[in-house]
């Protein structure tokens, strides 16, 4: 049975320069210029302009003038505001006073951490088997330098893949040669088995060195849990002998892969600033990182297109619908350009914003006179949405005179100390590291004594918030701490 009925619904919607602006404000320096390479790949109205290349607005208009007799037709007036000028490269704030634009940092390129050790394994005398074996098995080395796939399952892989047949003690022959490449400690399986094979290559007649390697071999465990007296005894060695043989162990490098320099490594972060801090005479400026930005401007030819269509009296249909498809790219292109000129006074706003509400520690960069703030603060200091800011904060960096920093770095919590005075909990943690690292490390303090402490300056904390924030520093326990 068919029912009418009436029904209110309140729904918001975002336009479709709304989501390119969400989207535009997400990126970071890093990737802007690679996602206004692909705009300008897939909108053929939108060109890149060379520097310098400026012309007069007034005399665009005039010489692309067109009438707007009908629905069909329209000027280009709206179109050229931005035609080699582009409003978001012409602001000052784009660029540091003494900014380099063109300048360009060279980099060298070596040989990678996989491709040294096939190299190396080129130079032993092996059979064509034995050298697919060890480039398998080199290829399933990570970065670290240790083989984390354990033999049968790489049986399985060169059975399936390469229809080649061995054996897992075949393949632990071959692991032994690739155990014998540089550096020390390579293809290992476990941290012992690394540290173990490290050693393996020092003098075993030095007594320090036979030390260590007993320690390793068959007290790894107490060693690693940092049970000392339980090696003392077991081993019937003093204290001073411990300590000599685990100053050699310290000398081990537990991630041998990480020795070479990697160029070609994914892993590697580059970190380029959005912001540049500017410190002045009269005070504090902030400037956006817009170096490697191309300048952007609508293309001549859609204009004289559109001319020559107004010009002439008599339209076919053909002539309607190319027209209507090069509004609609010159329509994306201006949209485009107004959202990098929002984006670029949103990360402005809200990077002064920031600036503000931080002044004293931007001044010296002293963690203890960083305020507490959450989102919410610069929200209501910029009347933007919380979401907005979040987004700005996402992947953003900010190059000061005391280092460079993601823009989430300043965002913390608040604590209040007996005074009623409200602290940042970057201020707890600054004074936690500073309380380690000044401890006694043959007593190292517990997070009793680490409460005391900082309950006895004023902060009102609890052991458990002690802990959390010790495991946020990542430093561990106090029994992990101990030394001899």
């Amino acid at each position: 049975m068919l029912k009418q009925k009436l029904q209110q619904k309140l729904l918001q919607k975002l336009s479709p320069q709304q989501i390119q602006m969400i989207k535009l404000l997400e990126i970071p320096a890093i990737h802007l210029e690679q996602r206004i390479k692909k705009e300008i790949e897939e909108n053929p109205a939108l060109e890149e302009g060379e520097e310098g290349l400026q012309q007069d607005a007034e005399e665009e208009n005039e010489q692309f003038e067109a009438e707007d007799s009908d629905n069909d037709e329209f000027s280009l007036d709206d179109y050229l505001e931005e035609d080699f000028i582009p409003d978001y490269r012409l602001q000052s704030s784009n660029y540091a006073v003494d900014d380099d634009r063109k300048s360009e940092i060279p980099f060298s390129i070596g040989s990678s951490f996989h491709e040294h050790l096939e190299s190396q394994i080129g130079l032993r005398i092996l059979d064509d088997k034995q050298k697919i074996l060890a480039e398998h098995i080199i290829g399933n080395i990570d970065e670290d330098g240790y083989l984390r796939r354990e033999p049968e399952n790489i049986v399985d892989d060169l059975a399936f893949s390469q229809n080649i047949t061995t054996t897992v003690e075949e393949l632990e022959e071959v692991l032994e040669i690739v155990h014998d490449l540089e550096p020390p400690g390579v293809g290992a399986r476990t941290l012992r088995e690394c540290l173990l094979l490290q050693l393996l290559r020092k003098d075993q007649q030095d007594p320090l060195v036979e030390m260590a390697t007993i320690i390793i071999d068959k007290y790894f465990q107490e060693f690693t849990k940092k049970h000392y007296d339980r090696i003392m005894s077991r081993m019937n060695i003093s204290n001073d002998d411990l300590k000599d043989a685990l100053n050699e162990i310290l000398k081990l490098n537990p991630k041998p892969g990480g020795l070479f320099s990697d160029p070609l490594n994914k892993t590697a972060q580059h970190i380029v600033p959005d912001f540049i801090l500017d410190y002045r005479e009269n005070g504090m400026e902030i400037y956006l990182n817009s170096r490697n930005l191309p300048e952007l401007r609508i293309n001549r030819a859609y204009g004289e297109m559109i001319e020559a269509y107004n010009m002439n009296k008599v339209k076919s249909k053909s002539q309607k619908e190319a027209v209507a498809f090069v509004k609609q790219k010159l329509d994306s292109a201006k949209w485009f350009i107004d959202a990098m000129k929002q984006r670029q006074n949103t990360l402005l706003l809200t990077m002064k914003a920031i600036l503000e509400y931080q002044t004293e520690y931007f001044l010296d960069g002293d963690e203890t006179r960083l305020k507490p703030m959450i989102l919410k603060d610069i929200a209501e200091a910029t009347d933007l949405d919380i979401s907005t800011i979040s987004r700005v904060a996402n992947s953003k960096y900010i190059q000061t005179h005391f280092g460079t920093f993601p823009l989430k770095y300043f965002f913390s919590e608040g604590l209040q100390t007996d005074s009623g005075e409200e602290v940042s909990t970057r201020e707890i943690k600054k004074i936690l590291e500073e309380c380690i690292s000044n401890e006694d490390k043959n007593r190292p303090l517990t997070d009793e004594k680490l409460t005391d402490i900082l309950q006895s300056k004023g902060y009102q904390i609890a052991r458990r918030t002690v802990a959390k924030y010790r495991e946020q520093l990542n430093i561990p326990v106090a029994r992990l701490r101990r030394e001899l």
